[in-house]
């Protein structure tokens, strides 16, 4: 091999080793910088989603007490209302992921249940009590207690949970948009979520 060709095969050694360190090189960056971009926006998600709604109730408190060996009854009572404000919260700092660089996958660990919250504003009216038998504190922490006991019964019964969640898939649907765009597989469970009919199993 003449002093030509022995140059143009090392020529061409050295131009192929330097295509594929570059192209590796290339695809490394790439996906470290589709990592960085999935990671950010997991940390845009992790916000506070609320759902609020308002509920009014009227209540009618009543207790009596027997005295002097059933003799006597004391009576205490009130008309209650309340003015309740319930928040639904899902609290997405504790939404836990891996991005597993190697396979492009972004993996939902865990998803946070969400919270209920209730915050009864009461009033009372036509409070009647006897000397024996009148106020306490345990009463009104009592009522505040029942109060809040039905109320919660009845934010469960209705679409103010399910409202929540559609928020929730609203921001989950940021990151299935987001690793698809980007040609990455996003995972619950397990399982791998394709299209928004799967994602609407979660939390099911």
């Amino acid at each position: 091999m003449n002093r030509f060709g022995f140059g143009f095969l090392i020529a061409l050694i050295l131009f192929v080793g330097f295509w594929f360190f570059y192209q590796g090189k290339q695809e490394r960056e790439e996906l470290r910088a589709s990592s960085e971009l999935i990671q950010k926006q997991v940390n845009q998600v992790g916000k506070l989603i609320v759902t609020e709604g308002y509920y009014s109730k009227v209540f009618t408190f009543k207790n009596s007490q027997n005295l002097f060996l059933n003799l006597w009854t004391s009576d205490k009572k009130a008309l209650v209302v309340v003015n309740a404000k319930a928040t639904v919260e899902y609290d997405l700092r504790q939404l836990e992921v891996e991005i597993d660089q190697e396979n492009k996958t972004l993996i939902l660990k865990k998803i946070p249940d969400p919270v209920l919250n209730i915050y009864p504003d009461i009033e009372y009216y036509d409070v009647t009590q006897d000397y024996f038998n009148s106020f306490e504190a345990k009463d009104y922490n009592k009522i505040k207690n029942s109060v809040s006991a039905q109320i919660r019964a009845q934010i469960e019964k209705s679409d103010l949970m399910e409202n929540s969640r559609e928020r929730l898939m609203v921001e989950l649907t940021n990151l299935l948009v987001l690793t698809k765009s980007m040609e990455w597989t996003l995972m619950y469970q397990g399982e791998i979520i394709e299209d928004q009919e799967e994602l609407e199993l979660i939390k099911r």
